[in-house]
């Protein structure tokens, strides 16, 4: 089988590159080709067509100025699609891409398989129609999903989350690369540049209001340390603070507590049992035009799935120094601290058992042969 997959974002870099190993362990013969990031070029041996980090475009605002770019990609995805001549067209997430891509594949009569269904039931419920139409089979992780979707007469493929394999992969990890004993308070603030920028000055304000732990940054793949040390610089931090590469699961493991921007780290933090506070801050056009839009009653994985306010979320405003000193030290001494533990056992019986990844590979290959 020839499998061309296409993952924007570092999230799907990282589900795509098990799903293509269980599909090789299926099919050891498979041919692929990806849009991704390391991961998916360490399991497959060679390069992706494109990185995520030249595609990943967050708001309202920021997409409408890339436009361009986005349009000249869709155009030489669509060549690129019919040079290598795929048995099936497997799309990661990354619908604002990856939707377009599968009405024009359809239309070529390439099979699309969906893996990670898009967040349609928390916004644009109406893209439902164009995905039963356009998708051949959809492959969800949260355990809402197939409810949200009977409702409009849609069956999809359950297979669990795949962060339960990573994260049980990545239980004996080893101990931090640090000389300091100090407890440790992790800062993830995404995987953009544009999401570090906005998140990390106002996460560097805690370095000097806690002076018995230590701060550290989990540094994105696609980020060089310079990066982060300007913005260290700029916000007088101090030197109560480092940057790991590499570390970010032995980081989520070690911490004491997490702050930790919104998508999917806030669901790989509470996996490692961390208590977190959830941090999200926009530009303010994109934030008015997505608070109009977005139907959700919460911004985290974590409180998604529980249904329940488990986790902090401090969003645009309410993410400022104060209110965030404040959450972090619930979590680091105060009765939140036990609380947001006993709410992560929860968590973890809602997303079912391991093994997702292998699920998905072998319900793709079967439904593949079927359509032989």
């Amino acid at each position: 089988m020839k499998y061309y997959l296409i993952a924007g974002e570092a999230s799907g870099d990282l589900h795509g590159s098990n799903l293509i190993k269980a599909l090789k362990e299926q099919d050891s013969a498979a041919d692929f080709q990806f849009w991704g990031g390391d991961l998916m070029a360490k399991i497959c041996g060679t390069n992706p067509v494109k990185h995520y980090k030249d595609l990943a475009f967050m708001g309202f605002i920021e997409v409408v100025s890339n436009l361009k770019t986005i349009l000249k990609n869709l155009k030489f995805c669509k060549a690129d699609i019919l040079r290598f001549q795929p048995d099936a067209l497997i799309l990661i997430d990354y619908p604002g891409f990856n939707l377009r891509i599968a009405k024009w594949a359809k239309q070529q009569g390439i099979k699309v398989l969906f893996y990670i269904s898009p967040q349609v039931w928390a916004w644009k419920a109406k893209r439902v129609h164009a995905i039963k139409r356009d998708v051949d089979q959809l492959y969800t992780i949260l355990p809402f999903e197939a409810d949200f979707y009977k409702k409009y007469d849609y069956e999809v493929e359950f297979v669990g989350h795949p962060l339960l394999d990573v994260i049980s992969n990545e239980q004996q990890v080893p101990p931090l690369s640090i000389k300091n004993t100090k407890p440790i308070v992790a800062l993830l603030p995404g995987s953009r540049k544009q999401e570090i920028s906005k998140m990390l000055p106002v996460m560097l304000t805690m370095t000097t209001k806690f002076p018995d732990y230590q701060f550290i940054i989990g540094g994105a793949p696609a980020m060089p340390n310079s990066f982060y040390e300007k913005i260290i610089t700029q916000n007088k931090a101090g030197d109560n603070i480092q940057i790991l590469h590499g570390e970010t699961y032995p980081l989520m493991k070690q911490a004491t507590a997490a702050l930790v921007t919104s998508g999917t780290a806030t669901l790989e933090t509470a996996l490692f049992d961390t208590p977190e506070v959830v941090c999200y801050k926009g530009s303010p056009i994109s934030y008015w035009i997505a608070k109009r839009l977005v139907k959700i009653k919460y911004i985290s994985l974590v409180n998604l799935i529980v249904d329940k306010p488990l986790v902090k979320e401090l969003i645009q405003g309410a993410f400022n120094p104060q209110t965030l000193r404040k959450e972090l030290s619930k979590i680091l001494k105060g009765t939140d601290r036990e609380r947001v533990k006993t709410g992560y056992r929860e968590l973890r019986k809602r997303l079912g058992n391991n093994g997702a990844s292998s699920r998905a590979a072998q319900r793709m290959i079967a439904f593949l042969k079927q359509e032989e």
